[in-house]
């Protein structure tokens, strides 16, 4: 099963966000549970955030 972790686990100041991953601690919680398709786009939300921090 295909996931975000990058194994450095640490929440953001307000412990909603993991600063590694960037997953909510929902969808941590959720993430073996949810559908493929789910997991897809959770992937694809967070490789856009990752392009706008970057200047993509």
């Amino acid at each position: 099963m295909e996931s975000p972790c990058v194994n450095i686990c640490k929440l953001d100041k307000a412990g909603r966000t993991c600063t590694g991953c960037g997953r909510t601690t929902e969808e941590i919680a959720r993430w073996r549970g949810m559908s493929k398709a789910q997991r897809q786009a959770i992937m694809e939300r967070l490789k856009r955030s990752r392009d706008e921090r970057n200047g993509r």
